[in-house]
C-alpha cells in the first residue's frame, strides 16, 4: 500500500492509497470468480433431470398407481430464467474480464460502462435467485393453503442440485456486487485527486 500525503486546513496528513496493481489484480480475480461460479450455477441447474415414479391415490379404497413423472429445470419459468441470468452474467463476466485487462483505468467512460453493467448483473443475478428460491421453497415446503404438495421429499437429488446452484449464484452476485463496490471506491477516490 502506498501513502500519500495531503493539507487539511493547514495539517499534513498520511493517507493510504491501494495500489493500483492490486486493485487489478482483485478486480480480475473477482471477475474471474464471478465468471465460474455463474457457469457452474447456470450449468448445475441446466443439466438438472430427475424421473421417479410417484404413488398416485385414485380411489381411497384401491392401492395407488406408480405414475412415472419427471422434475426438469425447463418445466419452472423461474428455473429457466435462473439459468438464462446465469448465462447471462456468466458471457458478461469474460467479456467485462477482458475489457478491463484492456483498459486498465485509461478510458473513463469504459469504467463506467463496465460500473453500470456490473450494476445491472447484480440486479438481474439476485432476481434469479430470488426467483428460483422462492419456487425451490414451494417444492421443499409445498404450500398447503392453495393444495400444493411438496415436491422434494420424491425428487431430493434435483432439488439438491437446484439449491447448489441457486448457492452458487448467490456467492456470484455478491462477487459483482463487491466488483461494484470497488469500482465506486476506486472513482470515489480518484474523484478527490
Amino acid at each position: 500500500m502506498e501513502t500519500e500525503s495531503y493539507r487539511n486546513g493547514g495539517a499534513e496528513k498520511e493517507v493510504g492509497v491501494a495500489n493500483k496493481q492490486t486493485i487489478r489484480w482483485t478486480d480480475f480475480c473477482l471477475r474471474f470468480l464471478a465468471f465460474v461460479l455463474t457457469l457452474v450455477a447456470a450449468i448445475v441447474v441446466g443439466v438438472s433431470k430427475q424421473n421417479e415414479l410417484v404413488p398416485v391415490q385414485l380411489v381411497p379404497t384401491l392401492p395407488p398407481i406408480n405414475v412415472p413423472a419427471s422434475a426438469k429445470w425447463s418445466h419452472m419459468s423461474a428455473f429457466v430464467y435462473f439459468v438464462v441470468v446465469n448465462a447471462i452474467a456468466c458471457a458478461y463476466a469474460i467479456i467485462s474480464l477482458v475489457l478491463s485487462l484492456v483498459n486498465r483505468g485509461k478510458t473513463k467512460g469504459l469504467s463506467i460502462t463496465v460500473i453500470l453493467l456490473d450494476l445491472i448483473m447484480v440486479a438481474l443475478l439476485y432476481s434469479g435467485v430470488g426467483a428460483a428460491a422462492a419456487v425451490g421453497l414451494i417444492g421443499y415446503k409445498g404450500n398447503s393453503h392453495v393444495r400444493w404438495n411438496k415436491v422434494c421429499n420424491v425428487f431430493g437429488k434435483f432439488c439438491g442440485q437446484v439449491a447448489a446452484g441457486i448457492a452458487l449464484s448467490l456467492v456470484g452476485s455478491i462477487l459483482f456486487f463487491m466488483l461494484l463496490l470497488f469500482a465506486m471506491l476506486n472513482l470515489h477516490k480518484n474523484r478527490r485527486h
